[in-house]
């Protein structure tokens, strides 16, 4: 029979009438030993007891080995070779002759891995105290195929303001340039930077005894921020940068985007951040942007100096108008071949300088042994050299297949017209107007015609006579 309150209710009653406990048996249609149980008041049909008994067969010597099956898979580290509630039963069988039952050590082996959850100090940070940063993945379609890329986000834990911008790897460059723009996007310095172990800023060592890679030091040296490093597996001395990350790929990269280039990514990414400074965050007064703005004030000022985040390389042009970084080649305008130029490899992009000016910009290559081709730098080589337009690997590594296909039909002069026309208006446009039937020479360059004077400038006649004065006093003399 289930007790429920009624009767209970009625059993106590009784009872304090004075009514015999076999009395309230007969009457109420329950057993001598309820009465007895609730009569008094020593128990409630509320709250239930745990009649678990510990099982006998689980002795200390089986404890023990349970616990060194753990301990040996923590060892390992092998997260799909671990021992399971099972393996330990059948080891148990084997290996000490266990008599139990394996449900018995399912329950054992479930209550020993139970951790009690880790507790947190709740942190507050004072305005432009610091910065967190860390680095996630995420995937994109870039120009129609599906692509990976490297996000590398930044946090200020007073206003909770995020920046996120979009890489193609996680390396020295991106991660110097990354900050870099972060700062700049802060409109300031924050007196520390909290970041990870990764090996873009660490030489060796973790936590406070971290041993800071040169180039991160002197970024470090040059913006006047401290740097703190987390404890190994310690995200939550990170907790804001930490779920910025996850935040990013749910809120902004769903569904995934369709974008050209990854500066449009960075636009997207931008747009959304902003978006975000009109929210209040639980626990704060005021909207994100509302605290930015108040944290501002308290930033260290920018450096006047813009910092170099480039791995700067000398390197000469060779005989086809390249030059080489990390395993690939870019290509320079043609009238640089045989000079000494600077190849500055930033995060997404080369750019090359002769003379401390800048003669060639492309986007960076992570592949190996490439040859990225700009078709401008060769086109005043190919007008000297026609005969070789077809099979100018500039030309076919720029033009659409379909594209090469319809040149091959056209004279020498008028394939050299459509490629100068490419150069000037861009391959997407004069291929699609190809497409649609537009007659190329429609597609004019506008240019700017002859400068146009508005205020005539009045020339005063020169008084050549001065000169014979000049004469008539010398003789005078």
């Amino acid at each position: 029979m289930v007790m429920t309150v009624d009767v209970y209710g009625e059993i106590r009653k009784l009872y304090n009438t004075g009514m015999s406990k076999r009395a309230i048996a007969k009457k109420l249609g329950v057993s001598r030993n309820t009465v007895d149980k609730y009569c008094a008041g020593d128990a409630v049909p509320w709250e239930r007891r745990d009649y678990t008994r510990a099982p006998t067969v689980i002795s200390v010597e089986v404890i023990s080995f349970i616990k060194k099956c753990l301990e040996q898979d923590a060892i390992e580290g092998v997260r799909k070779q671990k021992h399971t509630a099972k393996r330990i039963y059948e080891r148990l069988v084997e290996e000490c002759g266990f008599k139990g039952g394996e449900s018995t050590i399912r329950r054992k082996v479930r209550l020993l891995r139970e951790r009690t959850p880790e507790a947190f100090i709740p942190l507050e940070y004072d305005p432009g105290e610091a910065l967190q940063i860390d680095w996630g993945e995420a995937i994109v379609y870039l120009r129609g195929k599906k692509h990976k890329v490297q996000l590398f986000c930044a946090r200020l834990c007073q206003s909770e303001a995020p920046i996120v911008f979009a890489f193609e790897r996680q390396n020295a460059e991106s991660f110097l340039e990354g900050l870099c723009r972060a700062f700049a996007y802060f409109r300031g310095v924050t007196r520390r930077v909290l970041f990870d172990n990764a090996k873009i800023a660490v030489k060796e060592g973790f936590g406070a005894h971290a041993v800071v890679q040169k180039r991160y030091s002197v970024l470090a040296a040059h913006y006047g921020f401290e740097t703190v490093f987390c404890n190994p597996a310690s995200g939550n001395e990170k907790g804001l940068v930490e779920g910025l990350v996850g935040w990013c790929r749910r809120n902004i990269l769903v569904p995934i985007p369709r974008v050209e280039s990854l500066a449009e990514l960075d636009g997207l990414l931008l747009q959304r951040c902003a978006k975000y400074l009109g929210h209040t965050v639980r626990g704060k007064k005021a909207s994100v942007g509302d605290l930015l703005r108040h944290e501002r004030e308290a930033l260290l000022p920018l450096p006047g100096y813009p910092f170099d985040t480039s791995r700067s390389v000398q390197s000469r042009v060779d005989s086809y108008s390249t030059v080489r970084f990390d395993t690939n080649n870019y290509s320079v305008p043609v009238a640089h071949c045989g000079h000494e130029v600077s190849v500055k490899g930033y995060g997404n992009e080369v750019k090359i300088y002769y003379r401390g000016d800048e003669i060639a910009a492309h986007t960076r290559c992570y592949e190996k042994q490439q040859s990225i081709y700009d078709l401008v730098h060769y086109l005043p080589l190919l007008e000297r050299k026609p005969r070789s337009l077809l099979n100018a690997k500039p030309v076919r590594n720029n033009l659409p297949p379909e594209m090469l296909s319809w040149l091959c039909k056209l004279s020498v002069k008028e394939v050299m017209a459509v490629l100068r026309l490419c150069a000037d208006m861009g391959i997407n446009t004069v291929n699609n107007a190809r497409k649609n039937g537009i007659p190329l020479h429609m597609l004019k360059v506008d240019s700017p015609g002859p400068a146009q004077i508005h205020d005539r400038i009045v020339v005063k006649p020169t008084d050549l006579g001065v000169y014979d004065r000049i004469l008539e006093r010398g003789v005078a003399l």
